[in-house]
């Protein structure tokens, strides 16, 4: 597309429009440098909502912003971290809204290991400022688990190593979660397989593991650090199944081995930590029921041996009965003689019983019962009718008291009553009020007198330096704003030894009549009396 324009007569100057100028520097910028690779320290970094990153990279001398799309961001190996030094690869291009050039950075990896372990160490003083690396917090391997959940690689030497020292040791059931053990996919692939053992259900049909190992073999600082990141970190410190993490060699250390609850030097040591050893279980086992049969041998010999030595010193059992023998032979001789006495104290009783039992006596007693019966049905009959007539006299008499005249008249001598004492009462409630509010007025009239406002009337002023009151010279000249109060406002002054003259006034008081309840106005509040 040609840019020139054709020029007006008298000029030799073409005229471009804004989008033409930036569409021809956004073509120059991105035809010279299409492919660049920039190394510099990571300034500021942020994320937006959208998924796309924007960060600087920065030198002793310049700063060149960066953008990196969301598509983009999910393959970069190292996300940018402030402070960090880095080597981007992308391209230049402009971003004419705003008139700027930037980089659309396509790669980033770390300028050194320098520059990894200052970016590791970092990492390792957030986390443990966080309370991750706190031994408390750690959780006990179990002793014999019924599954293990392994991360790792399937086709690596590890899984086998594992698997094997498993078979000599003790066998048990193995989950292995597939993961990258390196590169860009790793770290999000071992936290997704750390919170997808996490998320299995107890008892369910894919058994959930009582214990994790996160292994991986030996190699060098960029090679393990996958294990570094920070999102791996946090699912091993949050996972509920304790975690064995076996990253590397003897001497390899990264980031994940802090907050696991167990580190294993290899992973062939991770599946010792896992399980014991089965034989050196099942001969200790044997050696506990030899030494318990031992034990129970023993202990009836000596219970027996005890048991013969004590029934030595017992006595004979004919001896333990003689004398209880004796006792009751000679109870057996007395009891016929006690029988024939008893029974003849029996008889005895009978007989004075009987004698007031006859039958004439009998009789004798039911004639005299039946008489006082007699007399007293006699004297029921008019008992109960004199009963009756006074019962009938005092139910006259309230029937009578009853009368419709007679209540309707009690019932207007109690409204007449109760009408005098509600006009006493609203009277009183009347005159109480009148004169509490005499009372307050003259307090309020009390209070002005006594109150600074009313020196302000005769000429006084009230000087104010934030806030406090100002009585000395010396104090205000030292302060840099002053405040005067006069009976119809404030003004406020700029320092007292340099500026001249009020600034503007700060508050007028209110003039505004106040209101005033009428005499005969009762408070909402009040209410009525009645």
């Amino acid at each position: 597309m040609d840019l020139i324009d054709d020029p007006r007569s008298g000029e030799n100057a073409p005229e471009f429009s804004v989008s033409e100028i930036s569409g021809a520097v956004k073509k120059t910028v991105e035809g010279a440098f299409g492919h660049v690779r920039v190394k510099g320290e990571v300034g500021r970094v942020m994320h937006a909502r959208s998924g796309h990153l924007y960060f600087d990279i920065k030198d002793d001398r310049a700063v060149l912003g960066c953008t990196t799309w969301k598509a983009q961001v999910a393959r970069l190996n190292v996300i940018p971290e402030e402070g960090m030094e880095i080597v981007a690869t992308g391209r230049l291009t402009t971003f004419p809204n705003q008139s700027k050039y930037q980089m659309n950075v396509q790669d980033v990896s770390v300028a050194g290991v320098g520059a990894l372990m200052a970016m590791l160490e970092k990492r390792k003083t957030k986390l443990a400022a966080e309370g991750l690396f706190d031994p408390a917090r750690k959780s006990d391997i179990p002793f014999l688990p019924d599954v293990i959940g392994v991360v790792t690689s399937p086709t690596g030497a590890v899984i086998r190593d594992i698997l094997h020292r498993l078979r000599d040791r003790f066998p048990r059931k193995v989950l292995v979660w597939p993961v990258a053990v390196q590169g860009a996919n790793c770290a999000a692939e071992v936290t997704r397989a750390i919170e997808g053992f996490n998320a299995m259900t107890p008892g369910g049909a894919l058994p959930r593991p009582d214990v994790l190992i996160v292994a991986r073999g030996g190699g060098s600082i960029e090679d393990l650090w996958g294990f570094n990141e920070e999102n791996v970190a946090r699912a091993a410190a949050a996972s509920d199944i304790p975690l064995i993490s076996a990253v590397g060699h003897e001497t390899d250390t990264t980031l994940i081995d802090y907050v696991s609850d167990r580190r294993a030097p290899t992973p062939t040591a991770a599946a010792e930590m896992a399980v014991p050893v089965r034989l050196d279980m099942l001969a200790f086992v044997n050696e506990c029921g030899g030494r318990l049969s031992r034990g129970l041998a023993n202990g009836m010999t000596r219970r027996a041996d005890r048991l013969r030595d004590l029934a030595r010193g017992l006595p004979r059992p004919e001896r333990l009965t003689e004398d209880q023998r004796q006792r009751l032979d000679a109870a057996s001789d007395r009891l016929d003689g006690a029988l024939n006495r008893f029974v003849s104290t029996k008889r005895v009783a009978l007989a004075d019983v009987a004698g007031g039992v006859r039958p004439t006596v009998l009789s004798a007693r039911i004639g005299e019962a039946r008489r006082r019966t007699d007399d007293r049905a006699r004297q029921l009959v008019p008992a109960l009718t004199r009963k009756t007539e006074r019962r009938r006299e005092a139910l006259a008499g309230v029937s009578a008291r009853l009368r419709p005249a007679v209540v309707a008249s009690e019932i207007t001598r109690q409204r007449e009553r109760t009408g005098m004492l509600g006009i006493k009462m609203s009277g009183g409630a009347t005159q109480r009020i009148t004169t509490a509010r005499a009372t307050l007025d003259g307090l309020e009239r009390l209070r002005k007198t006594l109150g600074y406002e009313a020196t302000l009337e005769r000429g006084f002023a009230v000087v104010r330096s934030a806030g406090a009151v100002i009585t000395q010279v010396d104090d205000a000249r030292a302060s840099d704003a002053l405040e005067i109060q006069f009976k119809d406002g404030r003004v406020s002054l700029g320092s007292a030894t340099g500026s001249r003259g009020a600034e503007a006034i700060v508050k007028k008081p209110s003039t505004a009549p106040k209101k005033r309840i009428k005499k005969d106005d009762t408070p909402p509040e009040q209410g009525t009396l009645l």
